[in-house]
């Protein structure tokens, strides 16, 4: 998707899969809700598998066909995940592909551009010549 079409949402009336777009934030809301209700068994296992797995799948696609960080966590301020919640669920999902922390720190990579030496001379020299 350009960045054209992420800011004006009528571009993608037409397109088969812009109903993803619609239902994240029902989703996101929902999901906040029955953790705040304490109701979250009312989802069955198989559907929040389904959706973290379709979550990772995009994601992945996602960044690394664009090339550039994608937001994985919508950030809100001090409801924003915790620690916590999200190491449980990393830990979770890096079992379930039959992964460990040794693997995750073997594949953790830089954002793209991080690790470019290019950049980060031509960020050092731009930095010296500024007065």
């Amino acid at each position: 998707m350009s960045s054209s079409e992420e800011q004006c949402p009528a571009a993608r009336a037409n397109d088969e899969y812009g109903w993803i777009d619609r239902y994240a934030a029902d989703l996101h809301r929902t999901a906040k809700e029955l953790v705040e209700k304490g109701e979250a068994a009312r989802v069955s296992d198989e559907a929040l598998a389904q959706i973290i797995t379709a979550a990772v799948r995009l994601y992945y696609a996602k960044s690394e066909l664009e090339e550039r960080p994608v937001p994985a966590i919508v950030q809100e301020g001090a409801e924003t995940l915790t620690a916590t919640e999200m190491l449980v669920a990393v830990s979770e999902m890096l079992r379930d592909v039959g992964l460990g922390p040794m693997e995750l720190g073997l594949w953790f990579r830089r954002r793209p551009g991080e690790n470019d030496p290019d950049k980060s001379i031509q960020s050092a020299i731009a930095a010296r010549s500024e007065p």
